[in-house]
């Protein structure tokens, strides 16, 4: 049985679909009802579930989670994702997205040339991230430090990133297998939004 648990804060709303031991989906936004239907979207059709006021100590925790992420806090906290049903290559890239820190960005190709395929498959499945915030598909951008796409809005990725800034100024890379993703600081992509180029 998947429960499904969303909690406000100011103009935010944050949401979570979970078991008893993993996450289905999470999501953030404006209203609640908006963030139900984002949840019940990202779950697998083949599971019953239920919406419920109280949360379990592992939603309540995410939750909390969910809104130090967002608020460009580092969180430091292995989440145990239900990505089972989802296909090889999306895992592949969720796994590698999972790896960008705090106060980096990772471009579309760096993505793909770790995870396999092409800057444009890595889109797809940014684009239907189940996970979002989580798995940090606010720091993948485009190769110019352009924004790119965003499904919370392209205004809603740059603030996050704003407050991910943390002065870095070189690159760096990460080992993913016996591949690479190339980092870069998130002052890349303020810098050029800063010059009027999002």
């Amino acid at each position: 049985m998947i429960c499904l648990y969303t909690k406000g804060d100011s103009n935010v709303w944050f949401g979570v679909a979970c078991g008893e031991e993993n996450i289905f989906s999470t999501t953030f936004g404006s209203n609640q009802e908006t963030m139900l239907q984002n949840l019940l979207r990202n779950i697998p059709f083949d599971v019953s579930f239920h919406c419920s006021e109280k949360p379990t100590p592992l939603a309540e925790h995410v939750l909390d989670l969910l809104k130090d992420i967002y608020n460009g806090k580092e969180v430091s906290h292995s989440f145990p994702l239900a990505i089972e049903h989802l296909s090889n290559y999306a895992k592949n890239v969720i796994k590698v997205v999972s790896l960008v820190p705090v106060g980096y960005v990772a471009s579309y190709g760096s993505v793909a040339k770790a995870a396999g395929g092409s800057p444009r498959a890595v889109g797809r499945v940014m684009a239907f991230n189940p996970f979002p915030l989580i798995v940090p598909c606010h720091r993948v951008v485009s190769s110019d430090f352009s924004l790119g796409g965003y499904g919370g809005g392209l205004n809603v990725k740059f603030e996050i990133l704003k407050r991910e800034s943390r002065g870095y100024t070189a690159k760096r890379e990460i080992s993913f297998g016996n591949k690479k993703l190339l980092l870069f600081p998130v002052e890349f992509v303020l810098k050029r939004a800063g010059k009027g180029k999002c």
